[in-house]
């Protein structure tokens, strides 16, 4: 396992499965924590505010990763041509990269948090979400959308980090601010009784602090990302690719949210208890899947690194390993879910609630019985994206959009809560019918390409 000064880790020597596993781990270890966080904020709020609240900030789920997904999305596709450059050793082409992205997220984060704000309350109600609810959902909703610039600063900092190798340092100033986070929910919500505002907030003062402490380790830590005078000039070509990166990432958190959107309306018909069993299953859901989509993450700079030094042959035998990794934890989660879920879903209600259980129940061990569906969908996914393939990602996300939608619309009228239960299994299958053949396309034309380069060189 090579490794260079300071943490930053090679991806491009050495063993792919010892080195997906080293720089998978900090960041399925973050992805852990920061669903424990979600799951204390959820039982927090359940506890202290009643299911009405509880339902109020689950119906907000689907537009939160509609616009909050199209951020960090944004952010890590900004980060791949900065792990390229690192892969190729071009350190300065990787520094002016980090400062047009910085450009890009002030422009892009001003202009979403106006127009999201602005039509926030119209777009629950075309949602359909449930009266007893829509002020919850608004409130907490609303306070997370004026924290979008925040978010850009904590995930554009966090997404080039990683990219030079270092995905343990985010972990760090993560947990941390999960810890600050469920101390402010427990100020703001139980002491000072601020409501699901108080949850919201706590949010996003806590991601502040990450995005602070991200800055603080650039200046102290991460030579390789100082940024000298000329190279803080703004240069269009940059931005173009970093837009061309950046924007169909963007796209597929979107795209793929669209059809979260029209399912959770949908769900939302079926009233305060049904939406309060999703919202209890997805946490739960997210305990396990969080793992998943952080093996899936790493092989974007996994992909970028050894792209830039021209190891076709590594990203072929990293995605196998990955695969490997991933369908060998997922047996071991289905498992594990089997016999907890109940117990984790009982953490969400103050008094027993036996339909809602039920219910909740039915709808994790189906969800966890297809994550071998959903490995293949991050790590192929993820790794077409790091090596330059980002519209891929987006017909990906159409497909899953698709998928999601034909639940809402077709199946939960007819089957009703099953319906729910379905849709994400239904959305992956689709997304690997399609991303399956376009792995193997991809990966021949990367090789071509670096192939011709080396014979003109």
């Amino acid at each position: 396992m090579a490794r260079t000064k300071s943490t930053e880790l090679n991806l491009t020597v050495g063993s792919p499965f010892k080195l997906i596993i080293a720089f998978a781990i900090p960041m399925i270890l973050g992805n852990m924590f920061q669903q424990l966080y979600n799951f204390v904020d959820t039982m927090i709020v359940g506890h202290f505010l009643g299911m009405d609240a509880l339902g109020g900030v689950g119906a907000t789920g689907s537009i939160n990763f509609l616009i909050i997904g199209f951020c960090m999305g944004m952010c890590a596709g900004f980060a791949i041509p900065v792990a390229q450059m690192y892969g190729a050793g071009d350190h300065v082409a990787l520094r002016k990269y980090f400062a047009n992205s910085l450009y890009l997220a002030i422009g892009f984060s001003v202009v979403i948090t106006i127009v999201v704000s602005i039509f926030c309350r119209e777009i629950l109600t075309l949602m359909q979400t449930p009266t007893d609810c829509i002020e919850y959902s608004y409130t907490y909703i609303l306070t997370i959308f004026y924290g979008i610039p925040i978010t850009f600063l904590y995930n554009i900092l966090a997404g080039v980090i990683r990219s030079i190798g270092d995905s343990k340092t985010p972990l760090i100033f993560l947990i941390i601010s999960i810890f600050i986070n469920v101390g402010l929910d427990y100020l703001f919500i139980a002491g000072f009784n601020m409501g699901v505002f108080g949850a919201a907030l706590a949010t996003v003062a806590s991601q502040l602090m990450s995005g602070i402490m991200c800055i603080v380790a650039i200046i102290v830590k991460f030579k390789i990302l100082h940024i000298a005078k000329d190279e803080w000039k703004p240069d269009f070509l940059f931005m173009k690719k970093l837009v061309t990166m950046g924007l169909p990432m963007g796209l597929q958190y979107s795209i793929t949210a669209i059809g979260s959107v029209i399912l959770q309306s949908n769900v939302n018909i079926l009233g305060p208890v049904a939406v309060a069993a999703a919202t209890a299953a997805s946490k739960v859901n997210m305990l396990f899947i969080c793992i998943i989509d952080a093996l899936g993450a790493s092989m974007a700079t996994y992909g970028g690194q050894n792209l830039g030094a021209g190891r076709v042959d590594r990203i072929k035998k990293g995605t196998l390993a990955a695969v490997i990794i991933g369908f060998s934890y997922s047996v071991i989660a289905f498992a594990t879910a089997f016999f907890v879920r109940r117990p984790l879903i009982n953490l969400f209600v103050d008094e027993p609630q036996p339909d809602m259980i039920d219910m909740a129940a039915q709808h994790v061990i189906i969800t966890m019985g297809c994550l071998l569906l959903l490995v293949l969908v991050n790590v192929l996914r993820f790794l077409i994206q790091g090596v330059g393939y980002s519209n891929f990602a987006i017909l990906a996300g159409v497909l899953e959009m698709v998928a999601r939608t034909l639940a809402g619309l077709v199946i939960i009228p007819k089957f009703g809560f099953l319906g729910a239960c379905v849709a994400s299994p239904l959305a992956w299958l689709m997304a690997d019918m399609f991303l399956v053949p376009a792995y193997f396309y991809v990966v021949n034309r990367v090789g071509k390409k670096i192939a011709a380069q080396k014979e003109i060189e």
